[in-house]
């Protein structure tokens, strides 16, 4: 039985919408075609336990951006040890009822957005995708039904920051999409679930933003203003407070912490944060490795785990 999906929205939609009901019907026949494709070659031979990350992605304009963002995510990418993939679970891959992985060997580059420059949309990140750890994800994730597909790939939550942190496109990518029906508690189970995957080499990476509120956004350069909003700030503030004691139970009942109406009117993008959160063992420390704002309500906050 298929999972009950909405299906893709135009692209149109995306540009400052809230709607990301994204899922397509996912198709687990498509995963035993990627499977052929077998093991891309530089993946094999890494065996020590990766980190875990989550960056705070922004503005899709950051694929182009010269900034301090986008250079500490070049340096970041440097000081990372070589992942045999990478796992995204990105703001802007949503579904209902199931989540899914992809499977594709060689997973499309998505322009989810609209209204911006020619050159945003002329950006390719042709990295390969891993079908052989994607279809391990499916039976590594317990929490809900997880179905293999072709019928996503990487979008701009995953390849505009993967194009600052591994620019030669050369390390295998793939998905997993957020069941958007489910409580906070779920993306960090699913999170748990994951850490498996750490010992195969594979660098989990959620890719959202914790503070993410367009409908107050101060538009204006990639960079945005300086000061944040107040509200913004606080809840920021009490992620980052939360973070450093490891109070996981705080960050799983989000709502409860200062400011939280606003930053997270809409979730898509705290849950992200939360998968990787649940990645993390209880005793790895939170490092940061960027902090600040872009356009007064987008917080850009990065963490290291491990």
């Amino acid at each position: 039985m298929q999972p009950d999906l909405l299906p893709p929205l135009p692209a149109t939609d995306f540009a400052w919408s809230r709607r990301r009901w994204l899922g397509s019907a996912l198709g687990a026949t498509a995963a035993l075609a990627a499977m052929a494709g077998g093991v891309h070659a530089a993946t094999q031979g890494a065996t020590r336990r990766m980190p875990v990350i989550f960056i705070g992605h922004g503005s899709p304009m950051n694929a182009l951006a010269d900034n301090a963002f986008t250079r500490r995510l070049a340096a970041w990418g440097r000081e990372l040890p070589r992942p045999s993939a990478i796992l995204s679970v990105s703001a802007h891959w949503l579904s209902r009822g199931a989540t899914g992985v992809g499977v594709q060997a060689q997973p499309k580059t998505i322009h989810d957005f609209g209204g911006f420059p020619q050159a945003l949309f002329d950006m390719q990140y042709p990295a390969p995708g891993h079908p052989v750890l994607a279809q391990e994800t499916v039976g590594v994730v317990r929490q809900a039904p997880v179905v293999a597909t072709e019928q996503w790939g990487l979008d701009h939550g995953t390849w505009t920051v993967l194009r600052h942190l591994y620019p030669k496109a050369d390390v295998p990518v793939f998905q997993l999409s957020i069941d958007y029906d489910k409580p906070p508690a779920f993306h960090y189970a699913v999170g748990r679930d994951l850490a498996a995957l750490r010992d195969r080499g594979v660098l989990v990476m959620g890719s959202g933003n914790v503070v993410h509120n367009l409908r107050a956004t101060d538009r204006g350069t990639p960079d945005g203003p300086v000061a944040s909003r107040p509200w913004a700030q606080s809840f920021d503030d009490a992620v980052k407070a939360a973070l450093a004691g490891r109070d996981d139970r705080a960050l799983i009942d989000h709502g409860r912490l200062p400011g939280a109406d606003m930053a997270t009117a809409m979730p898509d993008h705290y849950y992200p944060f939360l998968c990787a959160l649940g990645a993390a063992g209880a005793s790895e420390r939170a490092r940061t490795t960027y902090e600040g704002f872009q356009s007064g309500t987008l917080s850009m906050r990065c963490v290291q785990f491990g």
